[in-house]
This record gives structure tokens, C-alpha cells and sequence, in this order.
């Protein structure tokens, strides 16, 4: 069974997640999602993408943005967080 503060912590961090994520109504026309919105938005897409199946209103992607200063960010974190995950594989040695 795991510890209790464990649990604890990790649906705490959920949660601070889930306030940040798109498509909340957090950004409007007047007030767009950027460069290091689209660097956080990148980062949380794997919860945001699961927790989409729950909730409708959420998305993958904010579409209240500032064009390619959020399109960047975005990217860079996808890229940056899951493309790495390749690289930093170890390979065999052939015989």
C-alpha cells in the first residue's frame, strides 16, 4: 500500500494542474495564452489529454493564443519532453 503522504502530494499536484490547463476559460481575446503558456500547456498535454475524456470543455490546446509565440512554446515542450525520451535511450552494442 502505498505511503499516504504520497498519495496526498500527488492529487495535490493534480490539482495544481488542472487550474492551469487549456481551454478553462483562463484565457479570453483580451487577454491571450503565450510563449510560456504554450511551454506549460506542451508540458501537461499527456493530463490534459487524459483528463479530456472526462471533461469536453478541456483541451489539448489553447485556442485563445498569440499565434506562433504560443505554437513555439508549445512545440518546444512536446518536443522537448517526449522526443528526448529517444535519445536518451540507451543503445546495444552489435556484436
Amino acid at each position: 500500500m502505498p505511503n499516504k503522504s504520497i498519495v496526498i502530494m500527488f492529487l495535490l499536484a493534480l490539482l495544481l494542474i488542472s487550474a492551469c490547463a487549456p481551454g478553462t476559460g483562463r484565457f479570453h481575446p483580451e487577454r491571450k495564452a503565450g510563449f510560456f503558456a504554450g511551454i506549460w500547456h506542451g508540458w501537461i498535454a499527456p493530463v490534459t489529454l487524459t483528463w479530456q475524456i472526462f471533461d469536453p470543455d478541456v483541451r489539448i490546446y489553447e485556442t485563445q493564443n498569440t499565434g506562433w509565440g504560443y505554437d513555439l512554446g508549445f512545440y518546444l515542450a512536446v518536443v522537448g519532453g517526449f522526443g528526448s525520451i529517444a535519445f536518451s535511450r540507451k543503445r546495444r552494442k552489435r556484436d
